[in-house]
């Protein structure tokens, strides 16, 4: 009876151990996308800042005779 314990609870930590592996590369995945994704929020914050100060200029330039 014992050995079936000590199976049984070979198999869990074999299994909890899997899956907390599987958790770290999906976290690691996560990870890259999360900084992936920031560059590009960051690059498209630049792209608008330019768009925005093109139209300031063109505003000022449109209101001084």
């Amino acid at each position: 009876m014992s050995q079936e314990l000590f199976n049984q609870l070979d198999q869990k930590v074999a299994a909890t151990v899997e899956a907390l592996e599987l958790m770290k590369l999906e976290n690691e995945e996560l990870r890259e996308e999360n900084q992936r994704l920031k560059q590009e929020r960051e690059e498209w914050e630049q792209r608008l800042t330019g768009l925005l100060s093109k139209f300031d200029d063109m505003t000022e330039s449109a209101a001084t005779p």
